[in-house]
């Protein structure tokens, strides 16, 4: 069924995973409310669970986690 615009829900990503993600499951490990998932290619992070706390961006190796 079509919304309209004033009455979809919006998302605002606290932290998003971008395409230099390699997969490695470090970002995931350090989420504290296991907001991160495994996607394929990429891991992917639920907005609706994440709590901005920055732990996955601080753990990730290729600097792929960004403010969003």
């Amino acid at each position: 069924m079509y919304e309209p615009a004033e009455h979809q829900k919006e998302y605002t990503m606290a932290y998003q995973i971008t395409d230099a993600c390699v997969a490695c499951g470090l970002c995931k490990d350090a989420c504290p409310v296991e907001a991160i998932s495994e996607g394929t290619p990429i891991y992917t992070i639920d907005p609706d669970a994440c709590i901005d706390c920055g732990n996955c961006a601080g753990e990730c190796p290729n600097e792929a986690i960004i403010a969003g």
